[in-house]
Parts: C-alpha cells; sequence; structure tokens
C-alpha cells in the first residue's frame, strides 16, 4: 500500500465507505475510522446493509469526507473485511484512543441497546 494513499486520512475523523449492490450501483457511507498496521478501520451494526454489501463483494472505494460525506480528498480503492474477534479488538482499541469519549458513549449506548456491531478492516491499493 502507498503511503501516500494513507497519508490523506491523516487526522480526519470521517472516511466515505462506497460498497456495491449486487447490480454494481455504489453506496457511499461515512464512518468514523482509525489507522493502524497499514489498514483502516471501521465498525458498523451488525445487520446493516453496508456488512452485507462487503460480504458478497469486498471491492470498496474510500475517501476522507465530513461527517455528511462531503468529500476532502480523493478516491481510492481498496478491500474490505470482516474481523474475527481478535481483529474486532484491535478496531476498537485503536477507535477508542481516536475518539475517546464521544465512542465510549456511543459503547455504553449500543450495550443498552443491546445492538449487535461488526468491525471492518479496510486495505488500500
Amino acid at each position: 500500500m502507498s503511503s501516500d494513499k494513507l497519508a490523506q486520512f491523516a487526522g480526519q475523523n470521517y472516511l466515505n465507505l462506497e460498497s456495491y449492490r449486487k447490480d454494481g450501483t455504489g453506496v457511499c457511507t461515512p464512518v468514523w475510522f482509525a489507522e493502524g498496521d497499514g489498514l483502516l478501520y471501521a465498525y458498523t451494526l451488525a445487520d446493516s446493509y453496508k456488512v452485507k454489501r462487503i460480504c458478497n463483494n469486498p471491492r470498496v472505494r474510500v475517501a476522507p469526507c465530513n461527517y455528511k460525506g462531503a468529500l476532502k480528498g480523493d478516491w481510492v480503492s481498496a478491500s474490505a473485511r470482516i474481523l474475527d474477534e481478535a481483529g474486532a479488538r484491535r478496531a476498537h482499541e485503536l477507535l477508542n484512543r481516536k475518539y475517546w469519549l464521544s465512542k465510549r458513549i456511543g459503547n455504553l449506548m449500543a450495550r443498552l441497546r443491546s445492538h449487535k456491531r461488526t468491525e471492518i478492516a479496510i486495505q488500500l491499493d
């Protein structure tokens, strides 16, 4: 992976994750992310459509964005995968460090509402 491609995500709070429907139509979603080990990590609700799309097709595109999804950088092709338990722990460790109090409040709310989450690793091409 090119460090140039990864550099545009430094200091950003959101990335726009474009995953693809079975018919090839792209769907963009702004998500929190953290970088570590040369990967970008994100999480979402386990029953979300983006998880289903990634399971059907791991090819994605990502770009830094604001919380509304307005791009702040260039699209980069990537592949995404759903993480196992150890990978999920690593993802949350990095996300907790980056988003500190906001993430911890989100963790509490997810636990109270019994929301299951899925963690995603994104490898830039």
